[in-house]
């Protein structure tokens, strides 16, 4: 049987080349500490992290290497923007978008008293940034917003978004988790304070390895989300309050960093133009293909131009779960069907309860590949 991947959206398979060889360099010929050892097996593994903070620098066009924080994915980042920012009292605004990893700390915040409004989406999942204004309180202090839906790809304005933060004078929390790697992203461009980025998507580094960037005010004004050992200021019981060490206690994922730093170099050499321009081919090539058939319901824009590479489709009296089962059993064929951690946004797209099969597309698949997708869709349905 085939074997082809197609749930790129959870998680990039395979990696860019040089990720399985650069984590395995560390560990066989590495393994260090850093900021702990004052040997070279240890600076020269500091000198690859501190590498990496610059290749991110460069992929979001920000200029303060110390400001990018590592951590273990874009749902702790998000969780350590919206826990060190919020307080009682303040009122924040999300889109009907959103993943649980922002729903999930504010439904916890509500708790503690902070209250959240919901900005609507269309059918579509589009969203209009002119809706802002009439959503903001005396209360609200920030804006929490996905660049784009996991559901139906759906990419949202976040540079008007952004410019609407800044004239109202509000925190602007950009949640990059489906964007990075394929969309060319410029931090100072969108007016973000904080960007929250995950390194096992499209930047096709291995998981365990996520990260956020500050701007020097949120570096400040943000609370310690964990406090512990540095290896720097020891001698203090209290938190270094200088950058990164602010937010990052305990050992990180070392062998994930170095994972993460041969990805971005693979992005850097290869250019995310081009990856964009083949996965958005595939992603129209896969649409043309499944658009003629009436079983099929296409969720979000029709066609690929304002979507990520991913389609998700909910199939008219069919259990969608037993389409995914059948597409992976008979097929080979690797997709993600349910609601996708995102409720909010399958009840705008009209998908809940029952969710929607969900296939998303890498530049190393192949126009076989989606070929093959489409014609054992239509066997699924031809029962």
């Amino acid at each position: 049987m085939k074997k082809v991947y197609l749930d790129n959206a959870a998680t990039s398979f395979p990696k860019a080349p040089g990720v399985a060889q650069s984590i395995s360099d560390f560990l066989l010929y590495n393994g260090a500490n850093i900021n702990r050892g004052t040997y070279d097996s240890s600076y020269s593994a500091a000198a690859v992290v501190y590498e990496t903070r610059e290749l991110l620098c460069a992929l979001f066009k920000f200029n303060k290497p110390e400001n990018v924080v590592f951590t273990r994915n874009v749902t702790e980042s998000l969780n350590l923007a919206m826990k060190g920012l919020l307080k009682a009292n303040d009122h924040v605004l999300v889109s009907a978008l959103e993943h649980n990893a922002v729903l999930r700390p504010l439904s916890a915040l509500a708790k503690k008293g902070v209250s959240y409004t919901i900005i609507p989406c269309d059918s579509e999942g589009g969203l209009e940034a002119e809706q802002i204004k009439d959503c903001i309180r005396p209360a609200t202090k920030a804006v929490i917003m996905t660049h784009a839906s996991n559901v139906s790809g759906t990419i949202l304005p976040l540079q008007e978004v952004g410019a609407a933060c800044k004239e109202n004078g509000l925190v602007f929390i950009v949640d990059a988790a489906q964007t990075a790697g394929f969309l060319d992203l410029d931090f100072t461009a969108l007016s973000a304070d904080i960007l929250a980025f995950t390194g096992h998507k499209s930047l096709l580094g291995p998981q365990g390895i996520g990260g956020l960037l500050l701007t020097d005010e949120m570096a400040e004004r943000l609370d310690t989300f964990i406090e512990g050992g540095t290896g720097s200021a020891s001698e203090e019981a209290a938190q270094p309050l200088f950058m990164p060490d602010k937010f990052e206690s305990g050992t990180p994922n070392i062998p994930g960093i170095f994972g993460l730093n041969a990805a971005l170099k693979y992005l850097e050499q290869t250019g995310i133009a081009g990856i964009r321009a083949e996965e958005l081919y595939l992603t129209e090539l896969f649409l043309s293909g499944i658009s003629e058939l009436p079983q099929v319901k296409i969720i979000g824009e029709k066609g690929s131009a304002k979507r990520t590479p991913l389609v998700s489709l909910d199939f008219r009296g069919h259990d969608n779960a037993e389409i995914a089962h059948r597409l992976a059993g008979d097929y080979g064929i690797m997709t993600r069907c349910g609601l996708h951690c995102a409720p909010w946004a399958h009840k705008t797209l009209g998908t809940f309860p029952q969710g929607t099969v969900r296939f998303s597309f890498s530049h190393f698949n192949t126009t076989e590949e989606i070929g093959y997708a489409v014609a054992s869709v239509k066997k699924c349905l031809r029962g």
